[in-house]
């Protein structure tokens, strides 16, 4: 499985980025992408979660409820984290994640992750 990020940058307060994960290789099925996120000395954080189901479910850490929205078009095996109002405390490498299972209200991290996108938010 392959997982393939694209759409970071550089980005004024305020403003909005989208990013894209494209899964390839998958020879079975899995619930949906997990998206995480690392900033300099800090440890990987959960962010946001899409299901590939028909209902799309999704979860988002507190922080970005409101700001960003997880979305997919199956039909691409592609993933989206649509990242609006973004704030300097946004900045971190972003992360999306396959394999894994949302389970209790949380999503368990699968053993596929893509290479990471920067997001650098200016004040």
């Amino acid at each position: 499985v392959q997982l393939v990020e694209s759409g970071g940058g550089l980005v004024q307060a305020g403003g909005s980025l989208r990013l894209s994960c494209v899964v390839s290789g998958r020879t079975f099925r899995t619930d949906g992408v997990g998206w995480f996120r690392q900033a300099p000395g800090k440890e990987r954080e959960f962010v946001a979660y899409i299901s590939w189901s028909l209902h799309a479910n999704t979860d988002y850490v507190d922080s970005v409820k409101g700001r960003f929205t997880a979305s997919r078009d199956n039909t691409k095996s592609t993933a989206y984290l649509q990242m609006d109002d973004l704030k300097p405390e946004d900045t971190a490498v972003y992360y999306c994640n396959e394999g894994g299972f949302f389970r209790g209200g949380h999503y368990n991290v699968g053993n596929y992750w893509g290479q990471g996108t920067q997001v650098t938010v200016s004040s």
